[in-house]
């Protein structure tokens, strides 16, 4: 299972995913997640597609006219709830490898007409944005789906992208302890946001060596 063989996977079962789910469940795995009634009603139906595994807006502390990146953004359900929160002097910019979630999110942009959203097609590991622009970055689900010895990429790219003080807020898997060969080894769990999972020294490691003290 090589890292390209990973991302192919990944891009056909997202690609899949971004063709629509059931609104009922889409809906009632958002709100397990956290999201409200509120949060749910002022974006569009369609950028939710189930997919999610937290919340991290809940803990992005986001402010009016801060800029925001959401790193796999899919359909832009974080995306569009960023833009809500930080209003037209700021910017929500969702980053995807995945051509299918892209053309979903851009075509629910153009139907709100929303200017302070933007969506990069790009892989989490190497984004074409210029150095220290964000003061938030968040992702959801995401970071396990990175093949395991180019995530630590993903933590410099968010590293780079953030201005000096600025925060991460992250909502992904983690293992609670080593997985096994069979678990690392099957493609049906990595894309499936398991055998992708890092544990969470193992995180806190992929933070530190990209530069970040928590303070």
């Amino acid at each position: 299972m090589n890292n390209q063989d990973i991302y192919t996977r990944v891009g056909e079962r997202y690609g899949s995913a971004a063709k629509g789910s059931n609104v009922t469940y889409s809906t009632n795995v958002a709100k397990a997640f956290g999201y409200s009634n509120e949060d749910l009603d002022s974006i569009p139906k369609d950028a939710n597609l189930g997919l999610s595994c937290g919340t991290p807006l809940a803990i992005a502390s986001l402010k009016e006219g801060e800029i925001v990146i959401d790193l796999g953004s899919g359909a832009g359900l974080d995306v569009f709830l960023s833009a809500n929160k930080i209003g037209l002097t700021g910017k929500a910019i969702g980053v995807d490898m995945n051509k299918n979630m892209l053309a979903k999110a851009r075509k629910l942009k153009a139907d709100r007409s929303m200017e302070n959203v933007e969506f990069i097609e790009s892989r989490i590991t190497d984004i074409a944005l210029e150095d220290s622009i964000a003061d938030c970055i968040i992702s959801n689900c995401v970071v396990n789906l990175v093949p395991h010895d180019e995530k630590q990429k993903a933590f410099d790219e968010m590293y780079r992208l953030l201005k000096p003080r600025g925060r991460v807020a992250i909502s992904d898997i983690l293992a609670r302890k080593p997985l096994s060969d069979d678990i690392r080894n099957s493609m049906a769990l990595y894309v499936g946001c398991i055998a992708g999972a890092s544990q969470v020294a193992e995180y806190q490691e992929y933070l530190k060596r990209a530069g970040f003290n928590g303070g």
